[in-house]
């Protein structure tokens, strides 16, 4: 079974599985090929985790978050505001879009080592969808489309990335053909010399100096320091449920584990789905975990994050005590508005029970918004992520890791897997987990009802609440002193596995171009051949 957010994707999946690869294999040609079909979203030049789980039960999170580059410093951006909400913006936006933002990649790295160590199909095979869809095209869905058309303006200021996403200076339409011949080029010399070829070869070298030439502190030497970090995952428990999730600087596995320990001491099956009762107690669940991801979560080689102090029941014990089932605590709003939404997510499990769910980005939609002339790459504009104001745990050091919210998770029950989650929505990540967590455990959700259930996320400040939470339930939070705002969704689309008895289903949502695929049946039985009976086989003429 795989689960991605583009169909395409999800097909690249099972074709590795129909060859006979493992769920790595499967996981790594989905992301390749996302990056050529959703390239606002992901690509080899940015960051992210997955979290693995072997049939034999070993458990790892293979960390490739962007790092900072050796030459970056604290004060190398000049902040325009040190309040919210313009606390994270920079003058001439430095930060966010261009050169100046893009941070060292992991992503490339991470997915081979992902291959190498849990996989058995050479990458040559795992990228053969990735490079036909560049080089023979795909069309353009209207979710692609949206976000041409929302940020054309930006597009417009690189010629290489307009000339593919604003041909003749009009964004691409729905059904029109995308194609990527220069990245379709890229992936072929992956293909054929590794990751080495932009870690420590010509691709890498001719990158470095157009960045460098271009106004970037990246160097040649950055790509080549680089490393993936591999780590154990965070672990928690929630009514009977193992959860296994990725540490920080991920802050997504903690904090979701810390307000499942916050709902475990309320009957959230009795409260009910999407009652006052359960959404008031669960948002303030939500403001308690946003107030401690501010103080607490940041890159664990810079910064002492207390992550055993976090996930202990102790602590929820304590926190717990601080909501009042009768009206809304006042917690000062912990906003984070520089991680973006946009990012995609896979999630896939194969016939022998090894099981991949990963968190893949370039953080903002289209990254830095610009291409890398002559490689059809899409960096990454992950320095958006750091403090621009020195003395801070998020604040810019050379090397430093970003953080981040990816919150892909593993369950288990009576140690067998039992669901497998993850989606894309930055800091909304944490709380979308969280309540489709409650909604397979508490509520008895099909999986399908869970991921695509309405969904709310607080800060702290004003809560959003999705469009399909009833009116009368709006209106009661409001009386219980929430201020509630309207918005058409929360977080992205999610993409999940459910095992049972043997069986695999796979779900995704309707907010992104969600697909599941799964392949039953299997080989013919030892011994089979066309003819029932070989003595009887017909003569020849």
């Amino acid at each position: 079974m795989a689960v991605t957010n583009h169909p395409l994707a999800s097909a690249a999946a099972m074709e590795m599985l129909a060859a006979d690869g493992t769920a790595a294999d499967a996981t790594a040609a989905a992301l390749f090929a996302l990056t050529v079909v959703e390239p606002m979203m992901v690509g080899i030049f940015g960051g992210g985790a997955a979290v693995i789980r072997s049939a034999d039960g070993r458990e790892t999170v293979i960390d490739g978050l962007c790092t900072a580059p050796a030459a970056a410093r604290p004060d190398m951006f000049t902040p325009v505001s040190d309040d919210w909400p313009d606390y994270m913006e920079t003058v001439g936006r430095e930060n966010r879009v261009g050169i100046r933002s893009i941070a060292v990649p992991g992503n490339l790295l991470a997915w081979c080592e992902l291959v190498e160590e849990y996989g058995r199909l050479p990458l040559r095979q795992i990228l053969q969808p990735a490079i036909r869809h560049a080089e023979q095209g795909f069309a353009v869905t209207p979710y692609l489309a949206n976000c041409i058309a929302e940020h054309a303006q930006d597009l417009a200021r690189n010629p290489d990335i307009a000339a593919l996403f604003l041909p003749g200076g009009k964004p691409l339409s729905a059904g029109e053909r995308l194609v990527q011949a220069d990245y379709g080029r890229t992936l072929r010399r992956i293909a054929e010399e590794g990751p080495s070829v932009l870690y420590a070869g010509a691709l890498g070298r001719q990158i470095a100096d157009h960045l460098g030439g271009a106004g970037s502190p990246m160097t040649m030497a950055d790509l080549e320091a680089y490393r993936t970090k591999h780590r154990q995952p965070v672990r928690g428990s929630y009514r009977g449920y193992d959860l296994i999730g990725p540490p920080p600087p991920c802050s997504g596995g903690v904090h979701v584990i810390q307000m499942l320990n916050l709902m475990e001491a309320y009957d959230i099956r009795a409260s009910g789905f999407a009652t006052p009762e359960t959404l008031h107690l669960a948002i303030e669940a939500i403001k308690i975990a946003a107030s401690d991801r501010r103080a607490a979560t940041a890159d664990p080689d810079f910064v002492a994050v207390p992550v055993e102090r976090l996930l202990s029941k102790t602590y929820g014990d304590r926190r717990r005590a601080e909501i009042d089932p009768a009206a809304a605590t006042a917690f000062e709003p912990q906003v984070l508005a520089n991680e973006s939404d946009n990012t995609t997510h896979v999630t896939v499990a194969d016939g022998e029970g090894n099981i991949v769910t990963s968190t893949q980005t370039i953080n903002s939609l289209f990254g830095a918004r610009v291409v890398i002339p002559g490689t059809g790459i899409i960096p990454n504009n992950y320095m958006y992520l750091f403090d621009p104001h020195p003395g801070h745990a998020l604040s810019l050091e050379p090397g430093k890791r970003i953080t981040s919210g990816i919150s892909a998770f593993i369950a288990l029950q009576d140690g067998k897997p039992a669901f497998a989650l993850g989606l894309p929505g930055a800091h909304r990540i944490p709380s979308c987990v969280f309540q489709a967590i409650m909604n397979i455990v508490d509520h008895g959700m099909t999986l399908q009802q869970a991921v695509e259930a309405p969904r709310v996320f607080t800060q702290g400040q004003a809560v959003e609440i999705e469009r399909g939470i009833p009116e009368e339930t709006r209106s009661r939070l409001a009386g219980l002193g929430h201020q509630i705002v309207d918005v058409a969704h929360v977080g992205g689309g999610m993409c999940a596995i459910a095992f049972e008895d043997g069986m695999l289903e796979g779900a995704a949502c309707w907010r992104a171009d969600g697909t599941p695929m799964g392949m039953g049946g299997g080989l013919a039985r030892e011994g089979v051949s066309f003819w029932p009976d070989p003595t009887r086989r017909p003569r020849p003429a």
